[in-house]
């Protein structure tokens, strides 16, 4: 290979973070053409993983390094978020390895995963929330999150605890739910008032007043319920369960 080409894969391997995908409209933007990257392919120094997706010869990626190439080099809005945003913050106890444990991402109606996304074979199984929950932002109660090498987008705490509040009953059991509530005594009640005034469901926003009282946090004193719109009516949460006077949702029955 020539010095020219050996050049351009200097460049590109030290603007390649490890523990990353490259995708080939970024690869086109470091001006690593389709001609170009089979030649690496050839020679071992990058190894496709799916269509335009590729990883560097002998590296390990992970599903956040895949996502990675999503949110930076795609621009979709998709982010970490609900109680695996809140374990990568160090909140909870409840990260498990293994293909069959969910990881759970969100976005807006209508957004999609790339194919090769999907069909590769991760060290977990990745789990998209199409949820309307908060306005379009895209920085909306969103932060940033060193993985070494590179950054990674994901809810604040307080926006996934909401997000894994939607979850509820159907995909996060209430139990779990007020367990990871349990941990979160250190939540920005400034962050809270906003999410809770801007947050689209009404479910979300009674559950999370509810569990955040039980908890008996200390922050919740500084959150003015008069300015959350709570709705109207009851909601059940949990069949077969009493019902919660203050908030109208049902709850487990040994609740007190």
């Amino acid at each position: 290979m020539d010095v020219h080409k050996l050049s351009k894969l200097n460049n590109l391997l030290r603007n390649w973070p490890f523990g990353t995908v490259a995708v080939q409209p970024w690869l086109k933007k470091m001006k690593i053409y389709r001609q170009l990257i089979y030649r690496y392919e050839q020679y071992k120094w990058v190894e496709r993983i799916g269509s335009g997706a590729f990883i560097r010869g002998g590296d390990k990626v992970s599903w956040i390094g895949g996502l990675y190439a999503i949110q930076k080099h795609l621009k979709k809005n998709i982010h970490i978020g609900g109680k695996t945003a809140l374990e990568l913050h160090g909140y909870g106890h409840f990260l498990r390895m293994g293909h069959e444990v969910p990881v759970f991402l969100y976005g807006p109606p209508g957004e999609k995963l790339p194919k090769w996304y999907i069909k590769y074979k991760w060290d977990a199984r990745v789990v998209l929330n199409l949820v309307d929950l908060f306005p379009k932002k895209r920085d909306f109660a969103l932060t940033q999150k060193s993985m070494g090498s590179f950054d990674i987008t994901l809810s604040s705490p307080e926006r996934a605890m909401m997000e894994a509040l939607h979850l509820v009953p159907h995909e996060q059991s209430f139990e779990e739910a007020e367990l990871l509530m349990g941990g979160l005594g250190a939540l920005r009640p400034i962050v809270v008032q906003r999410l809770l005034e801007h947050c689209r469901s009404i479910k979300v926003k009674r559950l999370f007043m509810y569990l955040s009282e039980k908890c008996e946090h200390p922050w919740v004193s500084e959150i003015i319920l008069s300015k959350i719109e709570l709705g109207s009516g009851n909601r059940m949460i949990v069949r077969n369960g009493k019902l919660n006077a203050k908030y109208k949702i049902t709850v487990v029955k040994n609740d007190r």
